[in-house]
């Protein structure tokens, strides 16, 4: 089994754990000195500063047509903002090919420009960097686990593999996409609809194995206490109907919190599914189409709390530096198809 379990814990000196007992209403020490002025010109001592507490921030798809720039400006941006991880909902790369030479070279792109980030960036597969076997094969060389978790501050994270199929079937998907991406454009749109591969549930919803599927309830199953559980995928397998594997970790989790990430359609929507939170982003450089209003670059910043998670949005388009412009150079770049097109 290719998997990988990771535990970060995070030690603090007593001197510094001295000066942050502001969590949960009290004030920290080194505030101290002003109780006593009353009345004073700030509305409470309950300092949100939690010893717990931590954001981490997710992007969403380079790829299906990646965009100049754009990444390396939300990598910029996340410096500013200083999340403590950064994880992905997959589409790193272009791949679509079996030239391990020309994939060493997208997977090195990716990498440099994402080692630019403080944090430490976490990946997830999507369609485009697991598209076929020797794809498989080189992300296993390169990084060992398709599918993993970790816990971080006794919050655990589940990073799943939507492309997940049976080695024929992986084969018999990437040569029907392969032919589609051929044929699409000198044909007509009726014709592109009746083709093999737009007819595969797969293309929209990927899969998940029973390996992977028993893998995940084992570590569910082995942390019982933790705060809360998010999870991240490339396509949304939770919309596929009647999948057992991903059903029977649903089910698993289904007495304890947790909330849902994914990618694929370049658009964002949310949703709330056995009373949780299920959210697809929509780019972080991908492709858009403009006449989508909901398909924008941004990254999603989630701050963990005693209370469960906070979750926001920020447009890459309106993250400025110290300076007023966004970073990287990126104030001539189109960050939302649907307003740029009026533009032009």
């Amino acid at each position: 089994m290719n998997t990988r379990t990771i535990v970060f814990r995070k030690t603090i000196s007593v001197a510094a754990l001295l000066l942050l007992m502001g969590c949960s209403g009290t004030v920290p020490t080194a505030f101290q000195h002003n109780l006593n002025e009353r009345p004073t010109p700030w509305t409470h001592n309950r300092f949100d500063n939690a010893e717990d507490k931590f954001t981490f921030a997710i992007f969403s798809d380079l790829n299906g047509g990646e965009r100049e720039k754009v990444f390396e400006v939300a990598v910029a941006q996340l410096s500013l903002l200083r999340p403590e991880l950064i994880l992905s909902v997959g589409d790193l790369i272009d791949g679509g090919t079996e030239n391990r030479e020309t994939l060493r070279q997208e997977w090195e792109s990716f990498d440099v420009r994402a080692s630019r980030a403080v944090a430490p960036v976490f990946k997830v597969g999507g369609n485009h960097d697991l598209t076929n076997l020797t794809m498989r094969d080189v992300w296993m060389e390169r990084y060992g686990a398709r599918y993993y978790h970790f816990i971080y501050k006794n919050v655990l994270f589940l990073a799943l593999d939507s492309e997940d199929y049976f080695d024929d079937r992986m084969l018999e998907i990437y040569e029907a996409r392969a032919e589609y991406i051929e044929l699409r454009d000198s044909m007509e749109p009726e014709q592109v609809k009746e083709m093999k591969y737009m007819k595969m549930p797969e293309r929209t919803t990927g899969e998940m194995g029973k390996e992977q599927s028993d893998y995940f309830l084992k570590v569910i199953a082995e942390h019982p206490n933790v705060d809360w559980t998010f999870l991240f995928m490339h396509k949304p397998v939770w919309l596929k109907e009647n999948d057992p594997e991903f059903a029977a970790i649903e089910s698993a989790l289904s007495n304890r919190p947790y909330t849902l990430f994914n990618g694929h359609f370049h658009s964002y929507s949310h949703t709330i599914k056995n009373g949780r939170d299920y959210i697809m982003l929509g780019t972080t450089g991908g492709s858009q189409n403009a006449g989508n209003e909901m398909s924008f670059d941004h990254v999603m910043m989630v701050t963990m709390t005693k209370d469960g998670p906070t979750i926001g949005n920020l447009r890459l388009d309106g993250i400025l530096d110290k300076t007023g412009h966004i970073p990287a150079d990126g104030d001539s770049l189109c960050f939302q198809a649907s307003k740029c097109k009026d533009e032009e």
